[in-house]
């Protein structure tokens, strides 16, 4: 299997003591899928990850772009995951949801 040519990063907001803090994960219920479905749909080669929390609180929901190192602020919403995959696909960072 190929390495893909991205990571998109999503706080889940997982701590070092498993008790999920903060506002991510309470906002993101059906948010990985969605993202995985959007990148088959429109042929991103890129791996959806849940990570530990980002340390982005008060932005949360967050999702990060890798290699690029794009971080996204307020990722709580169908239209957000879109506008950002929509910019993604012409090469350009999403400012609307920039952090």
């Amino acid at each position: 299997m190929a390495t893909p040519a991205r990571m998109i990063i999503c706080c889940q907001s997982f701590r070092a003591q498993g008790d999920p803090k903060g506002i991510c994960h309470k906002q993101t219920d059906g948010f990985l899928q969605y993202i995985e479905e959007e990148l088959i749909d429109r042929g991103i080669d890129a791996l959806v990850v849940a990570s530990t929390c980002l340390k982005q609180c008060e932005a949360g929901p967050v999702m990060v772009i890798q290699p690029e190192n794009w971080w996204f602020k307020g990722v709580a919403s169908e239209e957000a995951i879109d506008a950002i995959l929509d910019a993604l696909e012409d090469g350009e960072q999403c400012a609307e949801y920039a952090l």
